[in-house]
């Protein structure tokens, strides 16, 4: 592929190589998780709080100090590297909200083949909402950490700061490769239908429809034949700006996505504080019931990596059966145009906003369509529950005969 002149010509050549080379890295990462080599202990964090940062970066950059930094836990922290040897939570309290922090231990350059206990950092890293790097703002010039970091990750199905591709892939049973397309392709050479079709062969796929509403690369397709990609924010912190000059820190501060700190000099700790609940997208939402004030004393806290901030996602946060019972919601703040506005499940929320849910009343749910349908559901759950309850007598009553 290095050696192969990129031209329209070889667009096709070049992305059925892509498709190959994914398709074989896929498989020997697979190949070596099921090998019976020794595995370790695994990074066994309960997910906690209303948001998750994993903390990435060479040995001895600063993690286990900027976690003792910003959050209560206290993580031990030395000159040599390798210090932290598994994963450390703490949790950081920011604007009325509990951020999960997750110390990692230092990777090293080849942990995407499981060097230094990588692929477990890794795997954690694609639980996270959001991916702070730490790199050492004296050795970046030289040593590159941060493209290491991002090849490491890329090559493991990790995309950083990027969004899904606008691409359906609808597999069939029969009826061949349909493709189409609603804006004009210039990334996959002069026949992206070729191109299109020497990438899903690859994959054997021979039976779907595809539909491209951007315009995507071959990599963006090769992604979605994938399936396994991980789309997370990431943070780049550079620590131990005061061990370089004014001019390097300006042109540090400058690249995009990133932000500049100090931790022993405790130099804009509270900036970087500011950039993680941007990067997270958290919004605070604040409850009222009919005639009351509003609760201000706990939010509950959307996000708009995991469920969105709709009214609707506000009801799944809160109970099942209030989304179940919805007839509209009355909301107060920025994101309605009037207050208090009247508004549906769609309703997009914004922080801070005061919302009142109101359900339906007893006559509404009768008259609604699915009424019937949740009685019998209510009714097999409660039948289904006494059954079970009666067999674990049963058997209990056949160990005391015996």
């Amino acid at each position: 592929m290095a050696r192969t002149q990129k031209n329209k010509a070889t667009n096709y050549h070049l992305g059925t190589l892509k498709a190959k080379l994914a398709k074989l890295k896929s498989e020997l990462l697979i190949d070596g998780k099921s090998s019976g080599g020794p595995t370790g202990e695994a990074f066994d964090v309960a997910r906690a709080g209303d948001a998750r940062v994993a903390l990435i970066g060479f040995p001895s950059v600063g993690k286990s100090s900027l976690l003792n930094a910003i959050t209560e836990t206290k993580s031990e922290a030395a000159g040599y590297e390798f210090t932290t040897l598994t994963c450390i939570p703490g949790n950081l309290y920011h604007k009325g909200t509990r951020i999960q922090v997750l110390d990692l231990p230092g990777i090293i350059e080849g942990a995407a083949q499981g060097k230094g206990r990588g692929k477990e950092v890794i795997a954690v890293a694609r639980s996270a909402d959001l991916v702070l790097m730490v790199l050492d703002a004296q050795k970046e010039g030289l040593q590159r950490h941060r493209e290491i970091l991002e090849g490491e990750l890329e090559s493991v199905g990790i995309r950083l700061n990027k969004s899904p591709p606008d691409i359906t892939l609808d597999k069939k049973t029969s009826g061949g490769i349909k493709f189409n397309n609603t804006v004009p392709l210039t990334k996959m050479g002069p026949d992206p239908q070729k191109t299109c079709l020497n990438i899903l062969k690859q994959y054997k796929i021979n039976n779907a429809e595809v539909l491209m509403r951007e315009d995507c690369s071959v990599d963006d397709l090769i992604d979605v034949c994938m399936g396994n990609r991980k789309y997370v924010r990431c943070l780049y912190a550079y620590n131990k700006i005061d061990t370089i000059t004014i001019e390097e820190i300006d042109s540090l501060a400058r690249m995009p996505s990133s932000t500049v700190m100090s931790v022993m000099a405790d130099l804009n700790i509270d900036v970087l504080i500011d950039h993680i609940w941007d990067y997270l997208g958290l919004t605070r939402i604040y409850t009222k019931r009919r005639g009351q004030p509003p609760d201000l004393s706990e939010p509950v806290v959307l996000s708009s990596i995991r469920k969105g901030t709709t009214v609707k996602s506000l009801c799944q946060n809160v109970s099942q059966q209030m989304l179940r019972d919805f007839s509209f919601a009355m909301v107060w703040g920025l994101s309605a145009k009037h207050e208090p506005q009247r508004c549906g499940l769609s309703h997009e929320l914004q922080d801070e906003d005061v919302v009142q849910v109101v359900t339906m009343s007893a006559k509404e749910q009768r008259n609604d369509k699915n009424y019937q349908r949740q009685v019998q559901a209510f009714e097999d759950a409660y039948k289904k529950k006494k059954k079970a309850a009666k067999e674990l007598k049963q058997k209990k009553v056949g160990r005391l005969v015996r």
